[in-house]
């Protein structure tokens, strides 16, 4: 029976619509989880027709005409995943059968203290029956890796036809799930970007995610959090429902690519260190109220809880960093995203995006607000997309076509939904201030301009580069890319072979060349800071009680996230050559968030 343990000890999350989506076909044979995208059937549609072609497999397009065409296009797309997959993964075992030099080339990409590194290595040393022994090992040990899949929560748009709204299940997010559920993969779903209850509810719907007779589940749910609090809140739910949530994706609020979801001045460490000491809870929680309600549905109750995974992402950048987390928080996998977009072999980067991402200093990586779900976004200037964007504005032909309306959330201008990045929506807003504009002063009149304005479409944006890598035409209005790293890439300036960074993460070699890259805690820390100010500053002009209250708790956070660092650093035996400069550094970040004065309100004459 072939092992399912993991090969690997850090898997590729998701990244943006375009930078993941062929990924496990890159990866998948050398047992490298990754995750892909499954918000724009458009580009999914597009990515079939392409790998289709490419590996000489029928194709049947699936137009919008077709009922239920996204469930559809994504249950295909996955499909073909998991079949090229699985042809590439039979391929690779016969080649490391028969080369010794593919053998020895995946070995160096192997984790140092790994199993299965061992196993080859003894079978290498025994040389006479190598050719019969080797085949059986690899059939035993090795497995793809997986090949998961992402939904956004909050990307739920409701759908029509003409006039005619359709049925929730119809709902952009509720049809990726189902999407995804009626394929063939066996891997799981990531969940992110904060509850949906209808979402959550409609997994209800599908009997792959309930334990089988066995006990075994075949299609599991990931959940993408913040804090424990959160994880615990959101798995009591799934829980409730006879679901079981097999991974907790704990993710740092700012030190992250693409969405920031910022928490309350609450850090990276002690959020780590509450997961670490409070798992059996998180367990034990969900294990009663799934029990209960696989009762009350007559499905066989597990005689113990299923496992469940703790996993981390968001800044981390060298081998040390990644053994710490992995050994001091019993993790069970680092997330590495921002750097594998260096990495041609693993994502769908354009060489012109690629070249900007090589060449990008700390300046150039910020926190925007182009997104249009209001929410940050980690992003890079002088990409395309802001030179298009730019262009328009100054022609005054503000926004975007929107084409695929995946983001058309607001109802304030039409009850089917519009986008804030498009022109629709950007022309009566303008209008609208243009009629305030006496009352307002230049400053004030340009603030305003630009919040409106500068909400780019990231529907077509985050896809563009997969087209363009691939030569596959792009139609309609000018976009360019837009690329959504996180800060993490500042230290990472050459492309790099997928073998080269697999040894960095495992300490075998380093393709880091930038030697003043901080600490993954330090940089969030400072990171947090910055948001933290900022916050002050934005809302001096506007100031309640209610506000005050949130600062001085968000100071208090950040304060007791210094002193848990200040002990961590002073105990724990890593990052030994830098102890002394990271703790200088929190010294110094302590002194400046204690001089930072939070406002406070005029009384009241």
């Amino acid at each position: 029976m072939t092992s399912t343990k993991p090969i690997h000890s850090f898997h590729i999350p998701v990244m943006g619509l375009a930078y993941t989506i062929d990924s496990p076909i890159r990866v998948a044979k050398y047992g490298i989880a990754s995750v892909i995208s499954i918000m724009d059937d458009d580009l999914i549609e597009k990515m079939t027709a392409f790998y289709s072609e490419k590996f000489d497999i029928p194709y049947q397009e699936i137009t919008q005409k077709i009922q239920d065409y996204r469930a559809k296009r994504i249950t295909s797309y996955l499909n073909l995943v998991d079949k090229i997959v699985k042809e590439k993964f039979e391929n690779f075992k016969t080649e490391l059968s028969e080369s010794k030099t593919a053998l020895e080339n995946f070995i160096s990409m192997l984790p140092n203290k790994s199993e299965i590194k061992k196993g080859l290595f003894d079978i290498i040393t025994e040389g006479i029956t190598f050719k019969e022994n080797i085949v059986q090992f690899l059939e035993d040990n090795l497995h793809p890796g997986d090949i998961d899949v992402n939904i956004m929560t909050k990307l739920d748009k409701d759908n029509f036809i003409k006039e005619e709204q359709l049925e929730i299940e119809f709902n952009d997010a509720h049809a990726a799930l189902r999407g995804f559920a009626n394929s063939t993969l066996n891997s799981s779903v990531v969940l992110s970007a904060g509850m949906n209850p209808r979402l959550f509810g409609y997994f209800e719907n599908f009997t792959c995610f309930f334990p089988d007779t066995d006990g075994v589940l075949n299609k599991k749910i990931i959940l993408k959090v913040s804090d424990f609090r959160s994880a615990m809140i959101q798995g009591n739910f799934f829980a409730k429902k006879g679901l079981w949530v097999s991974e907790y994706r704990v993710e740092s609020g700012l030190n992250c690519g693409g969405h920031a979801f910022a928490t309350e001045g609450f850090l990276l460490g002690p959020i780590l260190e509450e997961f670490k000491e409070k798992k059996e809870q998180l367990v034990n929680s969900a294990h009663d109220l799934m029990t209960k309600a696989l009762s009350q549905k007559g499905i066989k109750v597990p005689e113990s809880p299923l496992e469940l995974k703790i996993t981390v992402q968001g800044g981390v950048g060298t081998a040390e960093e990644h053994e710490f987390l992995l050994k001091h928080y019993n993790l069970d996998s680092i997330g590495w995203g921002t750097p594998f977009l260096l990495v041609p072999e693993a994502t769908s980067v354009d060489s012109a995006t690629r070249k900007l991402l090589i060449n990008a200093k700390e300046n150039d990586l910020y926190l925007s607000h182009i997104s249009p779900l209001g929410i940050p976004f980690n992003t890079l200037k002088g990409t395309t997309n802001e030179l298009f964007k730019q262009k328009r504005i100054q022609e005054s032909k503000a926004g975007s076509s929107c084409p695929k309306r995946f983001l058309a959330l607001s109802k304030e201008y039409d009850p089917k939904g519009i986008c804030s990045s498009s022109k629709k929506f950007q022309d009566q807003k303008l209008q609208e201030l243009e009629l305030k504009v006496s009352d307002l002063s230049l400053e004030k009149y340009n603030k305003l301009k630009s919040s409106i304005t500068e909400k780019a479409c990231l529907c077509v944006g985050l896809a563009n580069a997969s087209y363009l890598e691939n030569d596959i035409k792009i139609k309609g209005q000018a976009q360019g890319v837009i690329i959504c790293p996180g800060p993490n890439m500042a230290y990472f300036d050459q492309e790099v072979s997928l073998q080269k960074m697999v040894q960095h993460i495992y300490g075998k070699t380093s393709v880091l060349r930038i030697t003043n890259r901080p600490n993954l805690f330090v940089k969030e820390l400072k990171m947090y800071m910055d948001y933290f100010q900022n916050e002050i500053t934005e809302l001096s002009e506007d100031l309640n009680a209610s506000k005050i209250k949130k600062l001085q708790a968000f100071k208090t956070n950040l304060l007791n996230g210094i002193y848990f660092y200040k002990s961590l650093f002073n105990r724990i035996p890593y990052f030994e050559s830098r102890r002394m400069s990271i703790l200088h550094q929190l010294i110094s970040y302590e002194k400046e968030l204690k001089a930072i004065d939070i406002p406070t309100l005029e009384p009241t004459p």
